[in-house]
Parts: structure tokens; sequence; C-alpha cells
């Protein structure tokens, strides 16, 4: 690290706001580097308040901000400590959105669990940053509870699925009652608020991987309370739904989220992540056959035209069908950068036209949770 500089706080849109709505745009950039917080400085301070500080100089600003912006290399055995020793700022920030210039699955893991609500991958992007600070919701008024309470549900699922791919890609031991724990609060949370609050907050904070699992998970556990599943089984499904894509955690990020059509080696690479998560979680303790079964076969069809097994229909079992439906719409919904958002009903009619391979009356029970629920 160079020598530590503190920049001084930036002034430029917000100078005439008063109170706490000035302090909910005050952003605060952290960075191992001048240039790295120079680069960032400049594109924030375009519509917010910003302050900047070196990670290896002595933390001295004390206003509490809305969103803290890092900029650092995870891989630099000096950049954790220095971010840890602010851990108390960056709980009581609202925002705490990672930009990553070296992107895997231990970095992206490694900022989420350092409080990370958004990782950014690759070169700074200005339009993605100021998209990923300038939440409307934010800005007009200060956070109800409500939306702390599904934002904090938001942020411990994702921790959980980032120590699952830590886990996959170091070889230890995943923390199962853990993931289950997170699913069993996405459960409350969507049972007590529904499923577009939850849509709109994963949305919100997270893309990629961390996204679609997020999303999968919610659609999955409204699907099993619309269809009056018991508690059992509805934790078997959240649980198969946080695990469901564990295997990619093997899978190197420049083919997991490269933006267009994947060719036929990249395809065949991602078609490995069903069996590799599968071999890693059946020397777990505390996983059912059940969720064994849905995380190897959750991209079977009942024609037999699925992966990696062939199955079909009278192989395939009741949790992997439902899983199935809300894996595929799920990913039909997503947010990415490279492609705009499809509506639900859209995303439902594909599913409706998916005759021979899913099946068609949870397909019609599926109706409401895709459109009205």
């Amino acid at each position: 690290m160079q020598n530590a500089r503190t920049l001084p706080s930036r002034i430029k849109r917000d100078a005439g706001i008063p109170g706490q709505e000035a302090a909910r745009r005050f952003v605060h950039v952290l960075a191992d580097t001048s240039d790295k917080l120079s680069s960032v400085c400049s594109i924030v301070e375009e519509k917010f308040s910003v302050a900047g500080e070196r990670l290896d100089a002595e933390a001295r600003l004390s206003q509490v901000p809305f969103a803290i912006v890092i900029r650092a290399e995870l891989r630099d055995v000096g950049t954790i400590p220095a971010i840890k020793k602010r851990a108390g700022k960056l709980a009581k920030a609202k925002k705490r959105i990672f930009v990553l210039d070296h992107t895997s699955h231990v970095c992206v893991a490694q900022a989420y669990a350092l409080g990370a609500t958004l990782v950014l991958a690759g070169p700074v992007n200005r339009s993605k940053l100021l998209a990923a600070l300038s939440d409307p919701a934010d800005l007009a008024s200060a956070a109800s509870s409500e939306t702390v309470q599904s934002d904090n549900a938001v942020e411990t699922a994702a921790t959980a699925i980032a120590s699952m791919f830590t886990s996959m890609t170091s070889g230890q031991p995943v923390d199962v009652d853990g993931a289950r724990k997170a699913g069993r609060q996405i459960a409350d949370r969507i049972g007590q608020h529904g499923l577009s609050e939850w849509l709109a907050t994963v949305r919100r904070h997270h893309e990629g991987t961390y996204q679609h699992c997020l999303l999968v998970t919610g659609v999955a556990v409204d699907f099993g309370l619309s269809l009056g599943v018991g508690r059992a089984d509805l934790e078997r499904l959240y649980t198969a739904a946080m695990f469901h894509d564990i295997g990619k955690g093997r899978i190197p990020l420049s083919v997991l989220d490269k933006p267009g059509r994947l060719d036929a080696e990249e395809r065949a690479t991602i078609e490995t992540h069903p069996a590799a998560g599968y071999d890693f979680l059946r020397g777990h303790d505390g996983i059912s056959p059940e969720v064994l079964d849905a995380v190897r076969h959750h991209h079977e069809y009942l024609d037999g035209s699925g992966y990696p097994d062939a199955l079909c229909a009278e192989s395939i079992g009741d949790v992997v069908r439902i899983l199935t439906i809300s894996d595929i719409f799920a990913a039909l919904i997503e947010h990415r950068s490279y492609k705009p958002t499809m509506p639900r009903a859209d995303a439902y009619n594909i599913l409706c036209g998916m005759n021979g391979k899913l099946e068609m009356a949870l397909i019609a029970a599926f109706k409401q949770v895709a459109i009205t629920r």
C-alpha cells in the first residue's frame, strides 16, 4: 500500500439538503490505493456528498454515511484486517458496495463475509455504481423498519450463500445449520410480506449467481406456501433451494457470469455443477436425501432431456419438480447488466410453453405465484 492519505469531503449536489436527508445521501469511499480512491470518488461525487479515505490511513471520518463503497484487492493480506477495523461503521451503513477488480468465487464470498450488500465485479463502471447507490426509496424518505428487516433477511441469506461457496471452493465442511436458518428467515419474511417485496429487495442489493440463488429460494418458498405444504416439506424445499447451485463454486466466473450465449465447451462446463454439488454435499450430516436429490436433479425434465442423469417422469420427485419450475422462473426474471429484466407474466408464459418437460398441473398452480401473489 502507498503512504496514508485522507481525501477531504467533497460536496457537490447536496450542500443545501438539511439534516437527516443530507446524512442519508453521504457516501464514504474506502480504497487501498490513492488512484482507486480518486477514481471512485470522482464518480460518486457526481450525485452525492462524498468523503474518501485510504484503508491504510487511521479512520477519522465520524459521520455515518448511508452508503460505503470499498474498492480494494481482497487477496492482499493487509486489506481484510483494515476493513475489519471499520466494521462498526460498515454495520451502520444501509448499503455496503464492494468493487472488485479481481473476480473469483473466493473474493466475492470474502466480500459478503465482510458485510457487503452488493458486489460489483470487474473494472469500475460509472453507470452501474451510480445506479446501485441511487435507490429512489432510499432518497425519498428515511428507511422504514420493514425495509431494514427485509434488507437484513437478504443479507443473512447472502452471507450464508457466500459461506457455502467458500466451503465449496476450499473443500471445507459447509454450515448446513446456517443455510437452513437463512432459508427459514426467507420463509418467514415471504410469509409475512409476500414475494414481490423479496424480489425487489434482492434485485436492489445483489446480482449474478448470488442474486439467482436468493431469487430461487424466495420463489420456491412462495410456491410451497401457495401449495400449502407442511412445515417439514417447506424446510426441505428452502434448504434444497439454498443449496441447489452450490456446485457452481467449481465453475469459473468467466463462464458463470458470461454475458451472452455460451459455446458448447462452456455449456458442458456449466452442466457439471449439479453433480459437483451433490458429490460435495453427500458427505455432510444433516442434509436429507430429498435435498441431495434436488441438488443433483434440478435440471432434469419429465421427457428425459435434462441433465446430468436424463431422468424421466417417474424418477423425478416432487421437491425436484417444484424446484425446477422455481429455478427456471427465477433465471428468466433476474436482472443482469447485459439483458433487460423479463416481466413476470412473460416468464410464466415461457413456462407454459414447456409442456412435456414440466408438470403442467404444477405450472397451473404456479400462476398465482408468478403473476398475482
